[in-house]
């Protein structure tokens, strides 16, 4: 089962406006205006909540310049607590993960910026012993490639979790860290960004990674993983999978039919080392550990997984699911791609397809239905 980790960071909010839900005025970049709801907005309870937290920071060291500077202009953000309660376990094959995070299409544009990079890159694999292209496919699996870093602030996702309660104990220790790099001078309130869970810049580091690992590879007297230019946060996800056990020169994993690890059946199976281990300690999941290393394989070079997956549940191959996209979406029930994988836009293009015509409304694709189309 592959389950996307939901660690947060925070930013956090002086006093605003006691009347609850009013958005927040802000010049902060970044903010998402077509999601209202993850737009930081005064909350009472949320404002009580800060100014108890903020004695128990100053209790650990933080000044209270830092926190009248870290809060300004924050404020709690509804949509956070809505994707965190919603969060659903669910399966996920192996090859609809690979499906997703190493198709065609992402293996032209990691050579690509790998390519860009190839200098930093090679310099932090000297430098750390872990190789330039699985930091590459590390990047590409977290921010793809630097495109979507997050735009929430940190400081009010983190302290909205917080004081939500349902992990209030974890969140408030990434709040705390958010504090600690703010005093530092590393990074700015406005430009600490990322994601509705607190996940950061290019890496997705959560501030208590970022403590731990972040290093200031550009010599800017920075670690900065939000810049533009990718290098500290490359560099620091070079440095954690260091720290957590990376044995130079052996790899990660082989394709073999006789390997101990076959995440789907009648799909390729794997021989797995010690470095795949370590890859699971950046997120604690076999789906995980192998896209990033099959992407770092693509990307160095190599060749498609060589064992083929069989049909599927609904005895379609990942060709016929994506024949079955394609034609939904040229007959107007738009799919929002053709990457095989049968989620939530394809099962709602299936859903209005059977409904037009009269069909039983299952949402569930099959061999019927791809020759009906």
């Amino acid at each position: 089962m592959f389950t996307r980790r939901t660690f947060t960071a925070m930013l956090a909010v002086a006093p605003l406006s006691a009347c609850a839900d009013a958005p927040v005025t802000s010049s902060r970049p970044g903010l998402r205006a077509a999601d209202p709801d993850l737009i930081p907005r005064a909350n009472a309870g949320w404002s009580a909540w800060v100014e108890g937290f903020k004695g128990r920071a100053r209790s650990q060291g933080i000044s209270q310049a830092t926190l009248e500077a870290a809060f300004r202009g924050q404020g709690f953000v509804p949509g956070v607590v809505a994707r965190d309660r919603n969060q659903t376990e669910f399966k996920r094959s192996f090859e609809d993960y690979i499906a997703i995070v190493a198709p065609e299409r992402k293996v032209t544009a990691g050579r690509a910026a790998f390519a860009r990079n190839r200098s930093t890159l090679q310099a932090i694999e000297s430098r750390y012993g872990v190789p330039a292209e699985i930091v590459c496919a590390i990047w590409g699996v977290e921010s793809n490639f630097g495109a979507r870093r997050g735009d929430i602030p940190t400081v009010s996702a983190v302290s909205t979790l917080a004081f939500d309660g349902r992990r209030g104990a974890f969140f408030e220790k990434q709040l705390i860290a958010a504090m600690q790099i703010l005093q530092s001078g590393d990074i700015t309130p406005q430009r600490m960004l990322g994601s509705w869970a607190g996940a950061m810049g290019h890496t997705q580091f959560i501030p208590t990674s970022y403590l731990q690992s972040a290093v200031d590879f550009t010599g800017d007297g920075r670690r900065d993983i939000w810049s533009d230019d990718p290098a500290d946060a490359l560099a620091s996800a070079a440095a954690y999978l260091r720290d957590a056990g990376w044995k130079a020169g052996q790899s990660w994993a082989i394709e073999d039919p006789s390997g101990n690890l076959t995440p789907d059946r009648g799909g390729p199976s794997f021989r797995t080392g010690p470095n795949f281990r370590v890859i699971k300690r950046y997120n604690n999941s076999d789906a995980y550990a192998l896209g990033v290393g099959h992407l770092a394989d693509r990307i160095a070079g190599g060749g498609p997984l060589r064992q083929p997956f069989g049909p599927d549940r609904f005895g379609l191959t990942i060709d016929q699911r994506q024949d079955l996209q394609r034609k939904l979406t040229r007959a107007g029930f738009d799919t929002d791609g053709d990457d095989g994988v049968i989620g939530p836009r394809s099962r709602a293009a299936i859903s209005a397809f059977q409904r037009s015509r009269g069909l039983a409304v299952t949402g569930d694709p099959s061999v019927a239905l791809l020759n009906m189309l």
